[in-house]
C-alpha cells in the first residue's frame, strides 16, 4: 500500500498498534528525546505527542523506527522486494527491432507514470503566514544537553540549480537561531551546497530554499537516498509509491514542494553568509563542531489547519536513521551490483553508522580480486565515505556479524590481507587528524591461495554434511527438543 500523505501512514500505524499516542504533558527541550532514545532501544513503537508545552502541534517521532515500519512506509512486506522491482527495469534489454520496442513499452509506460504531477494548490497551503512568520510557532526540539539549540532535524531540504535547472532534495538538519533565521548544515559533498555554489558564482545573493516537513514516507525516504546525479527525489519517491508525487508551487519562490506536506517553511539563503552552526549530537553518537554554515532566512510559513511536526533523533546507534540506511543497502544492491557484479550482498552494521565500516561479500574470481573491489567502492559515489571495508566469500552470511567477525579473525594475517589509504572522509568523521581527509581501512577475508602469499593449503571448514543436517531437520520433533 502506498501511502500519499503522512498522516496516512501514522493512521495505517496505528490501525496495526505501531504506534502509541502520548497525551501526557511533554516538552519539546530533551524531554522528548529521552523518551524516544529509550523507545528506539527497546525496539519500540512510532510516538505522537499529543500534548507538547507550549504548543498546540503534535509531534511525531519514531514512525521509521524498526524493519517492520521501514518496510511498511514504502508499501511492500520486505525491503528486498524494491530491490527486485529495480533489478526489473536495469534489465530492461536495448531494442534491436520494432517488436522489440514494442516489447518494452508497457514497462517503460509504468515508469512513466511515476512522474512527479503539478497541482494548483494543496493541503500544504491551507494556511499561509507572510506577515510575522516565526519557528517560534512549531514545537521545534533541542535533543542532546549540549547541542547549540533546538534543530528541525527531518526537514527535506528543496534547492534548484540556477545553471541547469534541476531540483534537488535532501535532508540537512536546521538550527533555531531566532524567529526568522536559521543554520543551514549542507556540507561540502552535498547538491545543496554545490547549488549555492552557483549562486555564488553567478553574484546572486538570494538563493530560494524550501524546507518540507512532514511529507509522504517515500518521500521522505527517498531525501535521504544516495540517487545518481540526474535522478530527481520526486521522481524515485513515486517509483517507491508506484504513483505520482503531486507538487505545488511555493507562495513566495517558484520551487516545487509536495501538496500534500504538513509543513512548507519558504524562505532563502544569502552563499555568502556564514554563521556558527552547531555543536549538534550527531548519528555517530558524537557532538559534531561549531562550524560556520549558510543562513536561512524564513520568509513564509504555510501548512495544513491541523498540521503535525515529524522530527526525529540521531545520537548513539542504534537509531531511527538505520533503518532509514537498512533501506538504502536493500535498495540499492541492483545498482551496486551493475557496476561490479561479483558483489553477493553487503551490509552496514549499526554500529558503523553508515560511513565507518561496510561489510561485503563477492564471488571471488582471481588473486587481488578483493582489493579490487575495495578501490572500486572507495571510488564510488557516497562510498568514497567509508572507513573500514570487509571483503569476505560469497558463502559468507554479511548480515551475521558474529559470522563475519569469527571469519575476520580466523582468517585474516593482518600484514598481508590489510589495506590503508587516504582518501576522503566524512564531514562529521572527528578522528581524522583534518576535517574531510582521513584514512581509510579495507581487510581482505577471502580465502587465499599461492598467488596472494598463501604456500600453505587452506583448511576446509567443519561443516556437517548435508545428509545427517537433513535427516536431523525432519526428525527434530521426535528428540524433544
Amino acid at each position: 500500500m502506498a501511502f500519499q500523505d503522512l498522516r496516512e501512514f501514522i493512521h495505517a500505524l496505528e490501525k496495526r498498534a505501531l504506534l502509541k499516542r502520548v497525551t501526557a504533558p511533554v516538552d519539546p527541550i530533551l524531554e522528548i528525546s529521552e523518551i524516544n532514545d529509550r523507545v528506539v532501544k527497546s525496539g519500540g513503537p512510532a510516538l505522537l505527542f499529543e500534548n507538547v508545552k507550549g504548543h498546540k502541534m503534535p509531534v511525531a517521532i519514531n514512525l521509521f523506527g524498526s524493519e517492520e515500519r521501514m518496510a511498511m512506509a514504502l508499501g511492500v512486506q520486505r525491503l528486498d522486494e524494491i530491490a527486485e522491482r529495480l533489478e526489473k527495469l536495469l534489465e530492461i534489454p536495448r531494442p534491436t527491432s520494432f517488436f522489440d520496442k514494442l516489447a518494452t513499452l508497457p514497462l517503460l509506460a509504468r515508469v512513466g507514470s511515476f512522474l512527479p504531477k503539478r497541482v494548483k494548490s494543496g493541503p500544504c497551503q491551507e494556511v499561509v503566514e507572510k506577515d510575522n512568520p516565526s519557528f517560534d510557532s512549531l514545537p521545534v526540539n533541542q535533543c542532546w544537553p549540549d547541542d547549540g539549540g533546538r534543530y528541525v532535524t527531518m526537514g527535506l531540504v528543496f534547492t534548484r540549480d540556477p545553471i541547469k535547472n534541476k531540483d534537488n532534495v535532501g535532508m540537512y538538519r536546521i538550527q533555531i537561531y531566532d524567529e526568522r533565521t536559521s543554520g543551514m548544515h549542507w556540507q561540502i559533498h552535498k547538491h545543496g551546497r554545490t547549488h549555492e555554489r552557483a549562486y555564488s558564482e553567478r553574484g546572486d545573493r538570494k538563493m530560494p530554499v524550501s524546507v518540507v516537513i512532514g511529507a509522504d514516507p517515500a518521500m521522505i525516504y527517498s531525501a535521504t537516498a544516495p540517487l545518481p546525479d540526474g535522478i530527481h527525489e520526486v521522481l524515485f519517491a513515486g517509483f517507491l509509491r508506484e504513483s505520482p508525487v503531486e507538487l505545488v508551487k511555493c507562495v513566495t519562490n517558484d520551487l516545487e514542494v509536495p501538496a500534500r506536506a504538513e509543513i512548507v517553511l519558504e524562505g532563502w539563503v544569502d552563499p555568502d553568509e556564514r554563521r556558527v552552526e552547531g555543536p549538534f549530537g550527531d548519528h555517530n553518537g558524537y557532538y559534531s563542531a561549531p562550524e560556520p554554515y549558510p543562513v536561512f532566512h524564513l520568509e513564509c510559513i504555510t501548512r495544513r489547519r491541523d498540521a503535525i511536526y515529524n522530527t526525529t533523533l540521531v545520537g548513539p546507534p542504534p537509531m531511527e536513521d538505520y533503518w532509514l540506511g537498512k533501506a538504502t543497502e536493500r535498495i540499492f544492491l541492483p545498482l551496486l551490483r551493475l557496476q561490479m557484479p561479483e558483489i553477493v550482498d553487503f551490509n552496514f552494521p549499526a554500529e558503523g553508522v553508515f560511513h565507518n565500516c561496510c561489510l561485503i561479500s563477492i564471488r571471488k574470481r582471481y588473486p587481488g580480486h578483493a582489493k579490487k573491489v575495495m578501490h572500486a567502492l572507495w571510488g564510488l559515489g557516497q562510498m568514497m565515505f567509508t572507513k573500514l571495508l570487509v571483503v569476505v566469500d560469497h558463502d559468507v552470511n554479511v548480515q551475521n556479524c558474529s559470522e563475519v567477525a569469527w571469519k575476520v579473525l580466523s582468517n585474516v594475517d593482518w600484514r598481508r590481507d590489510v589495506v590503508v589509504v587516504e582518501g576522503p572522509v566524512d564531514a562529521l568523521d572527528h578522528a581524522s587528524p583534518y576535517p574531510l581527509v582521513g584514512g581509510k581501512m579495507g581487510v581482505d577475508v577471502t580465502r587465499k591461495g599461492p598467488e596472494e602469499g598463501m604456500p600453505r593449503a587452506w583448511p576446509p571448514e567443519a561443516r556437517m554434511s548435508k545428509e545427517i543436517h537433513d535427516l536431523v531437520s525432519a526428525r527434530w520433533t521426535e528428540y524433544g527438543l
